[in-house]
């Protein structure tokens, strides 16, 4: 069974990292895996949102594999297959976190259990997160003498206050799913039989929507954060802008005209 499913359907990926018995911890195969179901959700036109899960109901991914992955990224073992020659020579290990890897289309995080290290990082990296009462979030790299070098010092700063963000990096300190809630980390907390459906149910509302409208929104919001207003403003219109001379932007307003459901196309 591979570590990494992907699937398609109704212009929705799903993709389930598979290791449930390592806690869906990342060695390198997961690494490559889930850099090129990303790539298949940025290239491929008929994708307009992902939802990325993990197997089972203890972990959504526990991190670096530290018996495989950390040891290749030191040079303390020599590759030993083709996933280990695939994360050494090519970009996948940085795409795997979404970190330098625009997947252009929202990613959705149905998460299933504990989000640690990597698989916090992971989780920072999508768009809207669903998680589970269970599930405790945290950066505990610094505990192992390491970075969390998935983007984390950039990334939750700007998306919880900064003195937790500092907390949570230095300490290693895990918070649980309702103080993450609390924090705007998440979106929404829900039973576990209850995550998939919810995630779905998110993920429908963005597939309907004019799938141009929504990877501008989602390129303007991420582009313009950060700078000055007036700045922001100008880049804005750059991404809007173009929205508006599309044929779904035609058929958007004519479909509410007519009281029927519009019909878009991605052009």
């Amino acid at each position: 069974m591979s570590a990494v499913i992907f699937e398609h359907h109704n212009h929705i990926a799903s993709i389930t990292i598979n290791r449930p018995e390592a806690r869906n911890a990342m060695n390198p195969e997961v690494m490559v895996g889930l850099f090129d179901a990303f790539s298949e959700v940025e290239n491929n036109p008929d994708i307009r949102v992902a939802v990325i899960t993990g197997s089972g109901d203890k972990a959504f991914c526990a991190g670096a594999d530290l018996g495989q992955l950390i040891p290749l990224m030191t040079h303390s073992r020599a590759p030993a297959n083709e996933w280990d020659e695939r994360y050494l020579n090519d970009v996948s290990k940085q795409g795997a976190y979404l970190m330098n890897k625009d997947t252009v289309k929202p990613v959705i995080a149905a998460i299933n259990g504990h989000a640690i290290a990597g698989g916090m990082e992971l989780v920072q990296g999508t768009d809207l997160r669903v998680a589970v009462p269970q599930a405790k979030f945290g950066l505990q790299e610094v505990k192992w003498a390491i970075f969390p070098a998935g983007g984390s010092t950039v990334k939750l700063p700007r998306q919880i206050p900064y003195a937790k963000a500092m907390e949570l990096m230095l300490t290693g300190d895990l918070i649980s799913a309702e103080e993450a809630l609390a924090l705007g980390f998440l979106n929404y907390v829900v039973a576990p039989d209850q995550l998939m459906a919810k995630s779905m149910e998110l993920a429908e509302k963005l597939a309907a929507n004019g799938p141009i409208a929504v990877q501008a929104i989602r390129k303007s919001a991420r582009t313009v954060w950060g700078h000055p207003e007036i700045e922001a403003l100008k880049m804005e219109s750059t991404f809007s802008g173009p929205v508006f001379k599309t044929e779904d932007a035609v058929e958007g307003p004519k479909a509410f005209m007519e009281k029927r459901t519009p019909v878009y196309k991605g052009r």
